[in-house]
């Protein structure tokens, strides 16, 4: 949620920085204002990885290092204009990105970071030790940018070069998270269940975002080296690496004008501990490198969203909030032409189980379960805590595969393709544990489901010309919000929302992925009886359009008054399957609930 005047507060706290160099300040606040706008590019890169993206990485300076010794090769070796170098390093730096990306984004853990400071270190020893790119002593003699014949060399006039290549990346940096690409970048912090179960390719977008901030990185790169005319391994090492980390921690690594507010306090810091440490201590020496250490725990201590929220809460405080993103009022034109699914006939065979078994080493989590849905069927899947009904669900959804035995839909098998293929094919899901965005309003939340519903490119986002198609991604995610019940909270954010509130929303978030078969795990729980009514009302609503649901809950009222048929299982494998009023009465099923009968 933000509102128009903390957006106006954001770009004044932007333009205040462009206009700088027309004030009469000394030339080197001037050169303060320089590394300012090149590491918050930097900065921007790895918000959009580590903070957005929850992919962190310590070695973003060696491709600001590709960047600047490929534009210092091509114009003083092959005498290439300045500009040819910008687009030759971000070539090489994408290229590059896109490699090490495809190895390195599969890890997890402690792993990804240490990957990152392996192939940084690679990079920065080979820029010291190839003799084209000069050795340690590096490059020099890089020619000034100039446009149309007028040169750029002054510090000033490289200061608005900078910085409108910041401003751009900035709007083109926000326009993609309030987009479908973006959202679906946004879910990569949440790990890879929800985002595959709506159709989001995560490794495509985790090397996207690893390539976009190289991309940035080398575009620092490339003014750097303009601006300093020669360049050496030394800034691309190791230490700087962490250095942009800290500056996007600082500011607040999940937010896009916290890389610009980190990058201004550390790089004045720096400036300022430079000068005074020594005179304080009485001896020279990297001593801010101390303090940095110490602010850097005490932010992650009592301020771990970074700085920026502060600032930015302090200013909301006055102002009333309004939404980021809003959905249309009415239809935008030709969404009555986006593609729907054809519902099966009803009673027709969509969903058939033959002997599926999922077995985790020696535990056999569910065995053999054999059971079918017919097209227009809400069918309940019982049975106690730990009978294995979540981990016949993941294979439904292809989040796990089947040890043996087969699963089809529609004719087609799916026991061995994953989630991300599945719901394709028509198979929509909530979760027994929800997996939502806190921060993102339920309007938000929900348009992720239509991810599959949209074609939008990241560049065409990036640029803004998704709006047509975002409006009706938009419009139709409005539409499922109200008709679940939650109109009144479309602008609130999901993580405010009680828990029986964030469950019907993951339900309109899986009707946006327009499914033939709807798995619901326990949406009713935590949901007051006027709740699990209106819930109950929707299920048959959705059956008497054709839908078919197929539903884990523990509230037995509620699934003995909703269901057609009922299907038990426990430790791992079906005991029973029938008509509501049959379970009911079936002394296995008593046996297996209340531990045998008198």
């Amino acid at each position: 949620m933000k509102s128009n005047t903390t957006k106006k507060l954001q770009w004044a706290f932007f333009a205040w920085f462009l206009i700088f160099p027309v004030l009469p300040v000394p030339n080197y606040w001037i050169t303060i204002g320089n590394y300012i706008g090149l590491y918050s590019i930097v900065a921007l890169g790895l918000v959009l990885l580590t903070g957005i993206g929850g992919l962190t990485s310590f070695g973003q300076a060696a491709f600001v290092g590709l960047g600047a010794y490929t534009t210092a090769y091509m114009s003083t070796a092959l005498g290439w204009s300045p500009w040819l170098g910008l687009f030759a390093g971000l070539v090489v730096s994408g290229v590059a990105a896109a490699l090490i990306g495809s190895i390195t984004v599969r890890l997890s853990g402690h792993f990804l970071p240490l990957a990152t400071i392996a192939w940084g270190l690679s990079l920065y020893y080979l820029f010291g030790t190839l003799e084209f790119l000069g050795k340690y002593d590096g490059l020099s003699g890089i020619p000034s940018l100039s446009v149309f014949g007028q040169d750029l060399s002054s510090p000033r006039v490289m200061y608005v070069v900078i910085w409108l290549s910041l401003g751009g990346c900035l709007w083109a940096l926000l326009n993609l998270l309030n987009s479908r690409p973006g959202r679906a970048i946004r879910a990569l912090a949440k790990g890879k269940t929800m985002p595959e179960a709506m159709g989001i390719n995560t490794a495509t977008y985790k090397i996207l975002i690893f390539a976009l901030a190289a991309l940035m990185a080398s575009l620092s790169g490339w003014l750097y080296a303009h601006l300093q005319r020669s360049v050496s391994a030394t800034p691309f090492g190791l230490h700087m690496g962490i250095e942009y980390l800290f500056m996007a921690v600082v500011g607040g690594v999940g937010h896009v004008w916290g890389a610009i507010l980190g990058a201004t306090m550390m790089t004045g810091l720096k400036s300022q501990l430079q000068d005074w440490l020594p005179l304080i201590l009485g001896s020279s020496g990297n001593f801010e490198i101390v303090v940095f250490g110490v602010l850097i725990v005490l932010i992650l201590l009592f301020a771990r969203d970074g700085l920026w929220p502060m600032v930015a809460g302090v200013w909301a405080n006055f102002h009333p909030p309004q939404p980021a993103v809003v959905a249309p009022e009415i239809a935008p034109e030709g969404f009555g032409d986006m593609p729907r699914r054809t519902k099966p006939s009803v009673g027709s065979l969509i969903l058939e189980v033959s002997e599926a078994r999922k077995q985790f080493g020696g535990l056999v989590a569910v065995k053999d379960m054999t059971f079918e849905i017919r097209a227009g069927e809400v069918v309940g899947l019982i049975g106690p805590n730990g009978a294995g009904k979540s981990t016949m669900f993941n294979l439904v959804s292809g989040v796990l595969p089947a040890s043996s035995g087969e699963i089809h839909f529609c004719g087609k098998r799916i026991d061995q393709l994953d989630s991300r293929h599945i719901v394709k094919m028509g198979i929509g899901r909530s979760f027994q544990h929800v997996h939502l965005i806190p921060h993102l309003s339920v309007l938000e939340n929900v348009a992720m489901g239509a991810h599959l519903r949209g074609h939008s490119s990241p560049l065409s986002a990036a640029l803004r010309w998704d709006r047509h198609e975002e409006a009706q991604l938009l419009f139709l995610a409005a539409e499922q919000i109200r008709r679940v019940g939650l109109g009144e909270y479309m602008h609130t954010a999901a993580g405010s929302l009680a828990l029986g509130q964030q469950r019907i929303l993951e339900i309109a978030r899986a009707l946006c992925t327009d499914p033939t078969l709807l798995l619901l795990d326990e949406p009713a729980a935590g949901l007051r009886l006027k709740e699990k009514e209106a819930l109950a009302d929707l299920i048959r609503q959705l059956k008497a359009e054709g839908m078919s649901v197929l539903l884990v809950e523990h509230d037995m009222d509620f699934v003995m008054g909703l269901t057609d048929r009922l299907v038990v299982m426990e430790f791992g494998s079906k005991i029973a399957e029938g008509l509501p009023a049959e379970i009911q009465k079936n002394e296995t099923v008593l046996a297996a609930y209340l531990g045998g009968i008198e």
